[in-house]
């Protein structure tokens, strides 16, 4: 089993992997053109095993971790690239999401 990281862990550990395999980054935009890609691999996948369309055979073959891995590697990419502590950003978000929707969800009469 793989060890478990932080998400600053995580930040350093793809750094490192790119400047030792990737050469550099490619570009913000590129990086967010491959984002998109790999949200979309990861929809597919949804679309198939839990939605209503069948698998294609050349689907199959494709592991909905392993492309959710895809689009936290494009994701963490961007957020070295921009200067984002992805551990920070994190926090305040589910601040902000604490304070925003405390009552909100438990009075929604479509979730009970």
């Amino acid at each position: 089993m793989a060890p478990s990281l932080t998400l600053a862990q995580a930040q350093e550990t793809v750094d490192q992997w790119i400047k030792t395999y990737g050469v550099r980054y490619y570009n913000e935009l590129t990086n967010t053109a491959i984002l998109m890609e790999e949200v979309g691999e990861v929809a597919r996948i949804m679309a198939r095993k839990y939605g209503e369309q069948s698998f294609k055979e050349s689907d199959k073959a494709h592991d909905l971790g392993d492309e959710m891995a895809d689009v936290l590697f494009v994701l963490i990419c961007l957020a070295n690239q921009t200067g984002v502590d992805l551990t920070e950003s994190l926090a305040r978000n589910l601040e902000k999401k604490t304070k925003r929707d405390a009552d909100r969800h438990r009075n929604n009469e479509k979730l009970i």
